[in-house]
């Protein structure tokens, strides 16, 4: 068995999804894309705010909770601070059959520092 670092994990993960940045995500909100969007910071983190209309199920307990939460055939875009854990759900995620999914690079962060808007 490999033994791996985080880094190294992260790594493979970014180069097995697609990721997007903030500003790419706008856009494709201004072309009317039908996005859902998955926060998958912890509840403290979510708590001082997230993107609008967007399902919070923190990383820890994704696996057991998406199915329940978001059908297979959305659009999902993962978002958490940095972009860094949303990469590892996407992996996750993609090994569980969802297609149609991706990572915001720079997450809420960024997110936030482009401009976008925050409940």
């Amino acid at each position: 068995m490999t033994i791996k670092t985080a880094e190294q994990l992260l790594r493979e993960a970014k180069a097995q999804i697609q990721e997007y940045t903030p500003a790419q995500v706008m856009e494709m909100q201004q072309r009317g894309e039908k996005l859902t969007f998955l926060d998958v910071r912890d509840p403290n983190e979510a708590s001082l705010g997230k993107i609008p209309g967007a399902v919070h199920i923190s990383r820890g307990r994704l696996e057991q909770n998406i199915e329940a939460a978001v059908p297979r055939d959305a659009n999902i875009v993962i978002y958490c601070s940095n972009g860094n854990r949303s990469a590892l759900a996407a992996l996750s995620l993609r090994d569980m059959g969802y297609e149609h999914l991706s990572s915001m690079s720079s997450g809420i962060n960024g997110w936030t520092a482009a401009g976008g808007a925050i409940d």
